[in-house]
């Protein structure tokens, strides 16, 4: 099966608001996503099936604009890694 490619603008995500809606339409997250970090959490690791990866482009406009957001976002993803074998993270700059 080919693997799912989320490409996320990082010029266009000032706030976690912004992280979830990206999320939402280009992952087809379900209607119940409770739009928090633990919620992200539960549905990146149960609901997104098959093989996936989040190339986050501009990513140090959104570490900016976010401030400690960016990090903890990228902390919950990186743990993701860690728990699936079918998803990884692309940071680029």
């Amino acid at each position: 099966m080919p693997i799912k490619r989320c490409k996320l603008n990082g010029s266009a995500i000032r706030s976690l608001d912004d992280l979830y809606d990206q999320l939402s339409i280009r992952l087809s997250l379900p209607e119940h996503f409770g739009r928090n970090l633990d919620a992200l959490w539960d549905v990146l690791s149960a609901d997104v099936e098959g093989s996936f990866e989040i190339v986050w482009k501009h990513a140090d406009d959104s570490r900016t604009l976010m401030g400690k957001d960016f990090d903890r976002a990228v902390k919950l993803l990186r743990e993701l890694e860690e728990e699936r074998d079918d998803f990884k993270l692309k940071i680029e700059q």
